[in-house]
């Protein structure tokens, strides 16, 4: 494997919170790599670092020590319009709570990110049209959160995720709010984007269901990474994955470091 193939690389990362006796390791030398196209999950209990993660990858956070690269650049060093840039176009992120305007329309709400960055309308246009399809909510473009339901504003968040064509999809908990019809209904379509467009995605969850939607599944335990799984290609059914994640997260809660 080239480095230039490597969409995301985490290495030797370390986050601490605190000092002296109010001292917290969050991460705890992580490394781990990304590819391009892929769709990675995320899991480990409530604690185990995996939000920390996400935000060191966000920008959010900045690591103790250790470095995230994004397309071989050094994103840990980033510093003002640098940054700005990375947060508004390499990246895209789908929270849990929606985080939507509500003073502005869906329509609206999805362009945000090319309108602040003053792309050509017509191009915002083309991208909004084709996720409005392929997020099936090409009849709730002229509506306000308020007038939407919890998947639907899931999906029109998704859609703003992705309106950029980011290197990557940062999802935090993205079903979290959402019950079980339309959590499934988001991760078909994030998982469909994932599969005919190559938007390469990493999602922290802690629900099998959604996780079963990825290719290759992070456990993490205490700032480490504990296990991890591969679904088998070709041939895997989904229910499959489902059961050895299953599996994974009932060792993860009972400590054991021997998983099959």
């Amino acid at each position: 494997m080239k480095i230039s193939d490597k969409q995301l690389q985490v290495q030797e990362v370390h986050k601490t919170y605190g000092k002296g006796q109010s001292e917290t390791v969050a991460l705890k030398g992580i490394a781990f790599d990304v590819l391009p196209g892929e769709f990675l999950g995320i899991m480990g209990a409530s604690g185990s670092g995996k939000t920390t993660l996400l935000n060191c990858i966000a920008t959010m956070l900045k690591p103790t020590s250790g470095q995230i690269l994004l397309d071989g650049q050094n994103i840990s060093s980033f510093r003002g319009s640098q940054l700005a840039k990375y947060r508004g176009s390499k990246i895209g992120y789908l929270f849990q709570e929606f985080e939507l305007l509500d003073n502005l329309s869906a329509r609206e709400n999805i362009v945000l990110p090319l309108s602040i960055h003053g792309e050509n309308p017509k191009k915002q246009e083309a991208q909004l049209q084709k996720l409005a399809k392929q997020f099936d909510i090409e009849e709730v473009l002229n509506k306000f959160p308020s007038q939407l339901s919890g998947g639907q504003k899931q999906r029109v968040a998704a859609a703003r995720a992705l309106i950029s064509n980011p290197s990557i999809v940062l999802a935090d908990e993205p079903t979290g709010a959402l019950d079980t019809k339309n959590a499934k209904i988001l991760m078909e379509k994030l998982s469909s984007i994932n599969h005919t467009d190559g938007a390469t995605i990493l999602m922290v969850t802690h629900d099998a269901n959604a996780a079963s939607f990825c290719s290759r599944i992070l456990f993490i335990q205490d700032g480490v990474i504990f296990h991890e799984l591969r679904k088998k290609v070709p041939g895997e059914t989904q229910n499959s994955f489902y059961e050895r994640i299953l599996t994974v997260m009932a060792q993860l809660g009972g400590g054991s470091s021997n998983v099959l």
